[in-house]
């Protein structure tokens, strides 16, 4: 085997078209010795000394090294002197090297551009002053806007707004936000700061004027509006400490300079602050969108946004309600003409519900209305109070002969008929749930009604909207909600809009506010996006005290938060141990026992009156009671004659051992009441 593979190998040497080494035309002559001799090039008639490579070192005729920066054009490509590729085409389009005036407009044009995108590098970093900015309220929730904004001297509050209550917190309208803290700095607050007159920033100012009082700065809409709250608070008086803005002017609070900045949201009079501290200017959107053709025609201030921009601002804070929307938020305007649609369409009654503070939604359907020839019925407290409060302001233009009362409405033909009413957010006393069951004394539901609901549902509340929407098909009536696009539009910025606001201000620091956590999270990228660095954005919660100097931003500390809870029926505040007992009550029901015992013969005198709500059915209930009875019969029987001398040291042990019975046998936690009767 290994012969015939020797064999095959020598005929592969020996191959006739095989060269010998001798013949490769590539390799290189030797001399003597067994170096390279490399053979000399004769150029312009002088011979070229050659390289040779002696033992491995190259030696006579050394070649420099090659500098390849000395013969680059300006795009960084090798080329010769004359700018052209070397080994290539001539380059028709290439130019010479960069001349000195344009070297120096280059740099200068780089240092402007660094300025117009770092405007906030003109701030002072030798100076030392702190501030602090805390909410109370607003942040990792919707609603219940209420912050405070201090320095050494001087704290302003931000909004003090309300939010709605969770459905398993019965019997509860409203939450107001702990006013702890307020009471801790109250020698410093100089004044509350009013940003726009919706509920979730202005409805706990009234609970907070019953504990503490400070001058208010708003708006005529906004201070309107408290003005109408004041008066259902018997808090009258408490007017005197209005403070009645004009937008772009100045007002010193402490040691603050407050200018209010118009912005467009869904509601009138809304505001943006700058806020010139001894820190540096902050800026706050408060909520807003970027509406270019809003109904009244007054758009966002962005100049004094840009304005304060290139000043150079220390921080911004920014709504963040609709991070995750990508593009622009609609105009309110296409909502207008969904309304000619719909008011076409509709052959009779219309009844509109939305927000009863989005002035200008109310005034696009009563105007629509009155066009498609409707009388316009305006029902439900806060949306009569509101639109009352709207027409005298101006913001509502159209005459009193095109509304009627709702006592009147059967005057007129259905056609004829336009209702604007409460209840888009499926309220349970709100005029269109009470329209929808049948309850409402002057309205009620027809099959050729139309209900539009232009409005989305509050998060937290889209279990009661849609039972609204349940109730009202069940009635017959034809619903228009989801199914008609531009029947509502957001209040706030879509994340072009942020991006907007971002690159005007250009902050040195950033705060997104206003939203729950993943709101503000993603808000956080979109300044990044925006070259805001990523180590001078804070991600807040509620309560969370953070500093703001210069040259850092930090959280120092956390204060105590929480929530009041109110019955809206008398604008009283409910204890926590209470809505606790009526959630115990809802999901685990009650246990009530009566008994008489017999001190001297320690026995039941008759029979245990035990009765039970929502924890057993009623076929049940005869055998609970007997369980029950013999527990009762036990426990008396371990009794000691001194405990017999307490009737609430009975009920408690009593208490007790049914609550172990029934948590073993049921796995409930019902609320027990025994009441003895020592005879």
């Amino acid at each position: 085997m290994e012969e015939k593979k020797n064999s095959e190998n020598k005929a592969r040497r020996d191959r006739p078209d095989r060269p010998r080494r001798s013949q490769n035309p590539h390799r290189k002559p030797k001399d003597t010795n067994g170096n390279i001799q490399e053979k000399k090039k004769e150029v312009d008639g002088n011979i070229q000394t050659p390289e040779k490579i002696v033992n491995g070192n190259r030696v006579e005729g050394k070649k420099p090294k090659p500098n390849y920066n000395k013969n680059k054009n300006f795009n960084g490509k090798n080329s010769n002197k004359n700018g052209h590729k070397k080994g290539g085409k001539r380059n028709k389009n290439s130019m010479g090297p960069l001349t000195t005036d344009i070297k120096e407009a280059l740099k200068k044009n780089q240092i402007a551009n660094e300025a117009r995108m770092n405007p906030w590098k003109q701030i002072d970093i030798s100076n030392k002053s702190k501030i602090r900015f805390t909410p109370l309220g607003g942040l990792g929730e919707i609603g219940g806007n209420i912050a405070v904004l201090e320095d050494e001297d001087t704290a302003i509050i931000i909004d003090v707004g309300m939010s709605f209550p969770d459905e398993n917190m019965h019997g509860v309208d409203i939450l107001v936000p702990d006013f702890s803290y307020l009471h801790a700095i109250k020698s410093k607050i100089k004044g509350i700061v009013i940003t726009h007159a919706h509920e979730d920033h202005i409805g706990a100012v009234p609970y907070l004027f019953k504990e503490l009082k400070f001058p208010i700065y708003g708006t005529p809409l906004v201070l309107s509006m408290i003005e109408n709250k004041f008066n259902e608070h018997k808090l009258k008086e408490d007017v005197k400490y209005f403070n009645y803005i004009t937008k772009r002017e100045i007002y010193d609070i402490g040691t603050f300079k407050v200018e209010f900045m118009h912005m467009t949201h869904s509601i009138v009079d809304s505001c943006g602050l700058a806020i010139q501290t001894v820190a540096g200017t902050i800026l706050h959107t408060a909520d807003f969108k970027i509406d270019h053709t809003p109904i009244d025609n007054q758009t966002t201030d962005l100049q004094r946004f840009a304005y304060y921009g290139n000043k150079g601002v220390l921080c911004l804070f920014s709504d963040s309600t609709n991070s995750h929307n990508t593009g622009f938020t609609k105009s309110e305007a296409v909502v207008g003409k969904t309304f000619d649609t719909l008011f076409n369409l509709a052959k009779g009654r219309v009844l509109m519900s939305t927000f009863s503070s989005n002035t200008h939604r109310l005034f696009q359907a009563m105007d629509r209305g009155v066009k498609a020839g409707r009388k316009v019925c305006v029902i439900g407290r806060s949306m009569e109070r509101n639109v009352e409060i709207a027409r005298r302001l101006g913001f509502i233009d159209i005459s009193d002969r095109h509304f009627i009362e709702a006592h009147e409405i059967n005057r007129y033909a259905d056609g004829e008929i336009l209702i604007v009413t409460t209840g888009s957010q499926g309220e349970e006393m709100a005029a269109l749930s009470r329209m929808a069951t049948d309850e409402h004394r002057h309205i009620k539901l027809k099959p050729t009604d139309t209900v539009i609901i232009s409005a989305h549902a509050i998060p937290g509340n889209e279990a009661s909207v849609s039972a609204l929407m349940n109730k009202l098909v069940k009635a017959g009536v034809t619903v228009r909600y989801k199914d008609f696009d531009n029947i509502h539009v957001s209040g706030h910025a879509s994340q072009e809009e942020q991006k907007l606001i971002l690159r005007l201000v250009q902050p040195k620091f950033f705060l997104p506010v206003h939203g729950e956590y993943n709101h503000i999270a993603k808000h956080a990228k979109t300044a990044i996006s925006c070259g805001i660095n990523k180590r001078n954005i804070l991600l807040m919660s509620d309560g969370d005290q953070v500093e703001i100097t210069t040259k850092y931003i930090k959280k120092v500390k956390s204060v105590k938060i929480g929530k009041s809870y109110i019955d809206n029926q008398n604008n009283r505040e409910i204890k926590p141990e209470i809505v606790g007992d009526r959630q115990k009550l809802a999901e685990d029901g009650i246990v009530n026992i009566a008994i008489q015992i017999n001190q001297s013969t320690k026995k039941v005198i008759g029979k245990a009156v035990i009765t039970t709500y929502g924890l057993v059915p009623n076929k049940e209930i005869k055998r609970f009671s007997n369980e029950i009875e013999n527990i009762i019969e036990t426990f008396l029987i371990n009794t000691k004659p001194e405990q017999l001398s307490s009737v609430k040291l009975l009920q408690d042990e009593l208490r007790g051992i049914i609550r172990k019975h029934i948590i073993r046998t049921k796995r409930r936690y019902p609320i027990i009441t025994p009441v003895i009767f020592l005879v």
